[in-house]
């Protein structure tokens, strides 16, 4: 999980962050980018691609990260800006502020199959949650910030879809609900088109 860190390092960068989103595919809620700096030479047991983790795994990887990065950050782009820039452009758009908020400034990205507009010398890998350990923390961060929303701030605030179990993927209890309650403000009304019929839109 260290290779592309470890040849960073020989050539002399410091601050390598490594950066990832998640809820790129959610019908519901901000999609969330985070960066995450660790310190050179630094293995954490376990980290990989957030997705192949369990929810307690995440969790206890999640504040050993925070309590052993150099610099971390989260940042959010909600589902108004998703609908009007696109889904692509919102998650770069988060990537990029992410970065912009780290206490300290990285000196080289390394990025889960994305670009981020940022003048940093930078490096897309694909499928690098699961070969690169600081895009692997990013998600895992970026990741637990977003299910924490889902569970608490989202789930209390839209009670009425389930938020709290689907996380606002397009499950069946996430249609279901929807085709009972149509979309909340928080719901993505670019992503519904693809799902519903135009005799089920219409309800909404």
């Amino acid at each position: 999980m260290l290779q592309y860190e470890q040849s960073l390092w020989q050539e002399g960068y410091k601050a390598i962050a490594g950066v990832d989103e998640v809820g790129r595919g959610c019908l519901f809620g901000d999609v969330v980018a985070a960066a995450v700096i660790l310190p050179p030479g630094l293995v954490i047991e376990g980290v990989n691609d957030s997705k192949k983790l369990s929810e307690k795994k995440r969790d206890q990887l999640y504040d050993i990260i925070l309590q052993e990065c150099v610099a971390w950050s989260a940042a959010r782009v909600d589902a108004e800006t998703i609908d009007r820039i696109n889904i692509k452009q919102a998650a770069r758009l988060a990537m990029k502020i992410a970065v912009e908020s780290l206490q300290i400034q990285s000196d080289y990205l390394l990025i889960d199959a994305e670009k981020v507009d940022v003048a940093l010398p930078q490096q897309s890998i694909i499928k690098g949650d699961a070969t690169s350990q600081s895009i692997a923390a990013a998600s895992i961060v970026a990741k637990v910030t977003r299910d924490r929303l889902c569970a608490s701030e989202w789930e209390t605030e839209y009670p009425a879809y389930g938020i709290a179990i689907h996380k606002g993927y397009a499950t069946k209890l996430h249609r279901e609900r929807l085709l009972e309650n149509g979309p909340s403000p928080l719901h993505r009304r670019s992503f519904l088109g693809n799902l519903f019929s135009e005799e089920q839109l219409l309800l909404f």
